[in-house]
């Protein structure tokens, strides 16, 4: 008779994610708030470096390669982010509006809920700043002939100047599909599953252009650092950056993150907690 475990290698099927994802939403909640944060300082700036990543990859491509190409290589780029934070361990606040699903279990209080979504945010925040400084004192917007430069300062004008209402929605769509890759990951056996899983839904946000608060962290302010301190590099350039300001800024970003909650909340934990779950809540 053999007693040895039997090791699946398959992945977990979806009613076994559900309950995956209550677990680790447990964990998530309970972690002690330093370690919380200093993991979230580390997951804004892995996004940071897949966003920077993205944006050297598309560098000086417009009129080059075709319309859907060009966004294709930055979403495939932009999809180091993720990987780090799943691979290498790290808090992401869009990831972590996955937690509502213990939260609607009752596993977890409101308070703690909300206390590790205000934690990682404030932690993705700092580390993706940190990030945008580092980037900056390295010259690297003056690489490729100033391309990385005049690409990083175009989307960074652009975001800030997207309306609320599209922004809002634009966030809703983009969390859903990270929130999609988060899940898909709860379910894998394997690192090469993981990556793969995440490969697709954050390729497809980031080259649709949806809205990433935490991306978004980084894309802007590197380009208002642009602005501000190297004003003979901006010179040379044919751009409109007057919604490039602080302001726009924060435009941007209070959307964008509301959207990114509706869609992790609602669209995402909200509706497998219904499917899978809602029976089981103590």
């Amino acid at each position: 008779m053999n007693d040895d475990p039997v090791i699946r290698v398959d992945a977990l099927l979806p009613a076994e994610i559900a309950a995956r994802a209550a677990e680790v939403g447990v964990k998530k909640a309970t972690l002690k708030p330093i370690n919380t944060f200093v993991l979230a300082v580390l997951a804004g700036g892995f996004v940071a470096v897949g966003a920077l990543f993205a944006t050297l990859m598309t560098a000086g491509a417009s009129g080059v390669l075709p319309y859907g190409v060009t966004r294709l290589l930055f979403g495939l780029a932009f999809c180091l982010g993720l990987i780090l934070i799943i691979v290498a361990g790290a808090e992401l606040f869009t990831g972590n509006t996955l937690i509502t699903i213990a939260w609607a279990s009752g596993k977890v209080s409101t308070r703690a809920m909300l206390r590790n979504w205000l934690i990682v945010y404030c932690g993705n925040l700092v580390g993706a700043l940190i990030t945008a400084v580092l980037v900056f004192l390295s010259s690297e917007h003056t690489y490729g002939g100033g391309t990385v430069g005049q690409a990083m300062l175009t989307i960074a004008a652009h975001k800030a100047h997207v309306a609320f209402g599209p922004a809002l929605v634009l966030g809703i769509l983009c969390n859903a599909l990270v929130c999609i890759a988060v899940w898909l990951t709860m379910g894998a056996r394997t690192t090469t599953d993981k990556i793969l899983a995440i490969l697709f839904p954050i390729t497809a946000f980031a080259a649709l252009g949806f809205e990433h608060s935490i991306a978004n962290m980084f894309f802007i302010p590197a380009g208002l650092l642009i602005k501000q301190f190297d004003p003979a590099f901006v010179a040379g350039l044919n751009l409109d950056l007057t919604s490039l300001t602080l302001t726009g800024f924060f435009n941007n970003l209070i959307p964008v993150t509301i959207g990114n909650i509706i869609g992790g909340v609602v669209m995402v934990g909200g509706v497998y907690w219904f499917v899978y779950l809602r029976g089981e809540r103590r």
